[in-house]
């Protein structure tokens, strides 16, 4: 009776091992299976940012010729992509924003985003210009003008801008790409006014993403 007790013990121990393999064996497949579409995905959106840059570049109507070649850019990295909750903020008063010149430029606080980022909580405003909203061409564009830990070392000390415009804010959340941050045109030559990133939007992590200082020598 022991034997056939232990042979019973044996043959359910072997089945679960089995079993267990079985499973182990089906969630492998499962990922590696789900792998090409992940790649596909990232490759996707590499190339989708990539062609944004390049276009950025050829456009761009400050560096011209051969000094476009200085402009460089962090690697594409999709987490920077963040999908941030949007809070709007009602008939906010106007302010002058300074600028990198003698002359302000009047905004107004639009909405709050927040998001997380490496494990920190992140604030960042939105601003709406005044002057662009008499225009029928631009009433309907925001903008974000910020600093972050990369200020100044490794990025234009004078912050850098990403551009919205109303519609991309849906159900309450932006998803606000900084592999598309870019510079002010201050950080390739003087005489503009360019606004200065207010102290409520100085981030206190690093954001590896976008436009990289322009090097002109």
């Amino acid at each position: 009776m022991q034997a056939a007790a232990r042979f019973d013990e044996y043959i359910c121990g072997s089945f679960l091992i089995l079993l267990q393999i079985t499973q182990d064996m089906r969630y492998c497949l499962l990922v590696l299976l789900f792998i090409p579409f992940l790649s596909k995905a990232q490759t996707g959106y590499e190339d989708s940012v990539t062609a944004f840059l390049k276009k950025y570049v050829a456009e761009h109507e400050v560096v011209t010729g051969a000094d476009k070649e200085k402009m460089k850019f962090y690697l594409v990295n999709k987490e920077y992509r963040i999908t941030a909750a949007f809070e709007l903020k009602e008939n906010s008063p106007w302010f002058w924003m300074n600028t990198s010149g003698k002359e302000k430029k009047q905004y107004r606080v639009f909405g709050v985003l927040r998001f997380q980022l490496h494990d920190t909580a992140i604030t960042l405003q939105v601003y709406q210009s005044r002057n662009l909203m008499s225009s029928d061409k631009y009433k309907d564009y925001l903008f974000i003008p910020f600093t972050d830990k990369t200020s100044g070392i490794e990025t234009y000390g004078g912050g850098r801008y990403i551009d919205l415009v109303l519609k991309d804010i849906i159900n309450n959340t932006y998803t606000i790409d900084f592999n598309k941050a870019y510079n002010p045109y201050c950080a390739y030559t003087a005489g503009y006014n360019c606004p200065i990133p207010p102290q409520e939007n100085d981030l206190p992590v690093a954001i590896k993403a976008g436009e990289l200082n322009f090097m002109k020598h």
